[in-house]
């Protein structure tokens, strides 16, 4: 039986190349299914021309959800 010849050591980068394109292969694959899926909710986007950096209350609405009956005003 003959002695293969020793392989080199890998780069100490090629394990986090690997992660890195694991990490873009799975964004791109849950941004497709994503988009396959379409949004959350019927009818759910953005309302008014307002800016886009809003935080938490700047809906616009009055704080309750129409079409629910039962639950309130």
């Amino acid at each position: 039986m003959t002695a293969r010849p020793a392989r080199p050591p890998l780069s100490p980068y090629a394990p986090l190349a690997g992660f890195v394109l694991l990490l873009a292969v799975l964004f791109g694959v849950s941004y497709a299914a994503g988009s396959a899926a379409g949004p959350v909710a019927p009818g759910m986007h953005r309302t008014g021309g307002g800016d886009a950096g809003g935080g938490a209350g700047t809906g616009g609405g009055s704080g309750r959800m129409g079409g629910m009956p039962g639950m309130g005003h």
